[in-house]
């Protein structure tokens, strides 16, 4: 068995950054399942024509 002793702060820390990579992840997700379902609801060419409008007003 492993014998380490860690603070309270180490442990914290580590938990912190546990729960950042789910939620990065979790909004990864998120993010990939609302694009395929929004792509699917407007049709290509009215996508094209808003990003072109995008580009212009830059």
């Amino acid at each position: 068995m492993i014998d380490n002793s860690y603070s309270i702060d180490e442990i914290l820390m580590a938990v912190d950054e546990l729960n950042n990579i789910v939620k990065k992840k979790r909004n990864t997700f998120i993010t990939k399942k609302v694009d395929k379902s929004v792509d699917s609801l407007i049709p290509k060419d009215t996508l094209r024509i808003i990003e072109e409008a995008e580009k212009t007003k830059r």
